[in-house]
């Protein structure tokens, strides 16, 4: 067996924990960085540090005299500012610095991807409650935003300017940044797509379907894979994700993008993350539906190993949030031990759902054919 590495992991929370256990399978030591509020991998992990994922000075400084052989994370858009620094300080593998920027922050994502030709709905930066008026130009419904959160925190859509301001200062006081991005609101399919790459060069992995709460949060409830796109529209996929992630300078590791497909059979990128697809679908689904291990790929990348490829499985699989509209098919899954494959019984279930974390409990699956649920 090789030596053992050391690796750094900045985040430590439920989302993380497959990457802790599984480097931990393979005898490597693990480092893992986080506040103590959720972090689940504190257990589990070689050595826990409380220190907030956003202090990558003070990270790195301890990386050092760790002889940190490699950093990730794999489910955290905030996360990713850190791994990229202390790659870049220790001469680790990781994405360019500038990368980071285009990556963490959805007004400069969208920027970059509009002056390259990239499609994306039309957007404008908000600030202060006087760049409201820079949606004068915007026709109703659109989407506001803070440009630096993910799992629904701060979004809101509008049908008209009546709740404009309360949907600014809504997102203001959720951006860490204090910056908002208003959107033109685009009516489509929703996909998601999980990525690996190396050197620059980028493999597809799966295309994801995606249900939400839709308007006004956008909660995600469901995922599926493989995709029910047709064929024509997957292939139109396999070409833009790899110049987008050039685009952003993602060169290293896992990405995760959204999109719009538009009645007209448009694609529109809603935002690129350099990270796995949270969900479980980096973690879980990918493995479960095409038999590629995600989550060592990424580490194999992180630790300069060649990245090998193979799809050994063919099958359907998905993650379910119970929610008041699907309780009673929950139930009957969750009572089938043939299809599923993991399931968590003891979080809360609210009534109203405005962001991720206010989910109930999940369930994951793996069969021959689709789940699907009619709840909307």
């Amino acid at each position: 067996m090789n030596k053992p590495k050391k690796i750094a992991i900045i985040g430590a929370s439920y989302l993380q924990l497959p990457l802790v256990e599984m480097a931990n399978s393979l005898g490597h030591e693990t480092y893992c960085f986080a506040h103590l509020k959720g972090a689940v991998c504190k257990d589990y992990c070689t050595k826990f540090f409380p220190i907030s994922i956003i202090e990558k000075e003070e990270i790195t400084e301890i990386c050092r005299s760790l002889n940190i052989d490699a950093v990730l994370s794999i489910a955290s858009d905030l996360a990713v500012a850190s791994v990229n620094y202390v790659a870049h300080k220790m001469g680790l593998i990781g994405n360019d610095p500038e990368s980071t920027t285009i990556t963490t922050n959805k007004y400069e994502m969208k920027r970059v991807l509009k002056e390259k030709n990239i499609s994306t709905a039309k957007f404008e930066i908000l600030r202060t409650e006087t760049d409201l008026q820079k949606v004068s130009k915007f026709q109703y419904p659109i989407i506001v935003k803070p440009v630096d959160r993910s799992g629904s925190i701060g979004v809101s859509k509008l049908t008209s300017g009546r709740q404009l301001l309360e949907a600014f200062q809504k997102a203001i006081e959720a951006s860490l940044s204090n910056e908002v991005i208003v959107e033109e609101f685009l009516s489509g399919i929703e996909v998601s797509i999980e990525a690996i790459s190396q050197n620059g060069i980028h493999s597809l992995l799966a295309i994801t379907d995606k249900v939400t709460t839709n308007a006004p949060h956008f909660v995600e409830l469901e995922h599926h894979q493989p995709t029910s796109l047709n064929e024509t529209i997957q292939e139109k996929i396999r070409v833009l994700i790899p110049k987008a992630l050039d685009v952003l300078q993602i060169e290293n590791g896992a990405s995760h993008s959204e999109l719009i497909i538009t009645s007209n059979n448009e694609i529109f990128i809603n935002e690129i993350g350099a990270r796995m697809g949270g969900d479980f679908i980096g973690s879980d689904l990918v493995e479960l539906s095409t038999g590629f291990d995600y989550l060592k790929g990424v580490l194999d990348v992180s630790l300069g190993e060649e990245l090998r490829i193979k799809f050994g499985v063919n099958k359907c699989s998905g993650v379910i949030f119970r929610n008041n509209s699907n309780s009673s098919q929950f139930d009957n899954i969750e009572g089938n031990e043939s299809f599923l494959v993991k399931h968590e019984s003891s979080w809360e279930n609210k009534t109203f759902l405005e962001k991720s974390s206010d989910r109930g409990n999940y369930l994951i699956y793996q069969s021959d054919k689709r789940l699907n649920f009619d709840i909307l």
